[in-house]
């Protein structure tokens, strides 16, 4: 499986932002804020949730909510705060949010598709 990054930003309840570059992980739920990021922006925890790892292990973590501009969208999404060690990652939640698919051939993110009835 090939590795995308994409940059973004990220806003606070201030106003105050962040300039973020995210894996895209398509495996994951949530969107993921690095410790030192969602602190910058002056986000809270709202609530906890526990998760589970790919080898099983679960993880505990606070959850917030932020607005996300990426170049093909923008908009508000939860986020996990993440704690010092851990990784920026981009979630299928917030994608959806935006209207967004990751397109694992070309790499890229892109519009999604609306099937009409």
């Amino acid at each position: 499986m090939g590795i995308t990054f994409i940059e973004g930003v990220v806003t606070g309840p201030t106003k105050k932002e962040a300039v973020i570059r995210f894996l895209v992980d398509s495996g994951a739920t949530y969107t993921l804020l690095p410790c030192k990021d969602w602190k910058k922006i002056g986000l809270s925890p709202k609530r906890s949730m526990t998760f589970t790892l790919a080898d099983g292990t679960a993880v505990g973590r606070e959850i917030s909510e932020c607005h996300i501009s990426l170049a093909q969208g923008e908009g508000h999404t939860p986020v996990i705060l993440g704690n010092p060690e851990d990784e920026a990652l981009l979630g299928v939640v917030t994608l959806e949010i935006l209207g967004l698919i990751f397109n694992p051939f070309t790499r890229q993110l892109q519009p999604m598709r609306m099937l009409l009835a």
